[in-house]
């Protein structure tokens, strides 16, 4: 069975990693981003990531930042996934020699008639250097905002591995994973404000609820 891999993002606090280690998380995500409510440090990024067994990935998630500060992150997390959420080139994304996945900002809705619509195909294409392309919610600023774009939207075919993003919640990611999986080279999910009881405060209880909602999917598509 394809299981679906699973990234909790935004994590601030040592017993929301732990909690997220002990559901099954694939990968923990913490947010180099000053004007999110979700920041930390790199030095608090570092901290809290001795805290990861092997084989559960740190992400560092950065916005249009510079090269050096970039550089000085991973000094501190030698072993960390970048992910890049701003207007990165393709070239800044490969500039640190480390394995990246690039965020693509998918319209909440579809274009009108007439109006070219967001070309994931070809975005891929242009960042085909990346581990994935997460797809996540146009909104304004940066991040999904907490908001769902339409994923039957999406193209049919998608020759990259995707990672889901953007307003999942246990209630929803099982959909969400029956509709876009079959559309690509591999799905992830990732999620944030769907498993908080606050911003940057994750819920335990909701965690455990989104990582068995995820392997209900893996069931079903397997049965299918």
């Amino acid at each position: 069975m394809n299981r679906t891999r699973i990234k909790i993002c935004g994590l601030t606090r040592e017993e929301d990693v732990d909690a997220a280690v002990s559901a099954g998380a694939d990968a923990i995500g913490f947010v180099i981003y000053a004007a999110s409510p979700r920041y930390v440090s790199p030095a608090r990024a570092a901290e809290l990531a001795a805290r990861l067994p092997p084989y559960v990935t740190p992400v560092l998630l950065f916005v249009n930042e510079s090269l050096a500060k970039v550089a000085a992150a991973c000094a501190l997390l030698p072993h960390a996934l970048l992910q890049f959420h701003g207007d990165e080139t393709p070239a800044e994304c490969l500039a640190h020699g480390r394995p990246f996945v690039r965020a693509a900002r998918i319209p909440l809705q579809a274009p009108a008639p007439g109006e070219a619509g967001f070309d994931l195909v070809n975005y891929a294409s242009s960042f085909n250097k990346a581990q994935a392309i997460l797809l996540d919610a146009h909104v304004e600023g940066f991040g999904g905002g907490g908001k769902t774009f339409n994923w039957s939207l999406l193209p049919l075919n998608v020759n990259a591995h995707l990672v889901l993003s953007g307003g999942l919640t246990p209630a929803n990611v099982t959909d969400g994973i029956l509709q876009v999986r079959p559309r690509c080279t591999t799905l992830a999910v990732d999620v944030s404000s769907g498993v908080e009881v606050s911003k940057g405060i994750k819920s335990a209880d909701k965690i455990n609820q989104f990582v068995a909602a995820v392997r209900a999917a893996d069931r079903q598509f397997a049965s299918n």
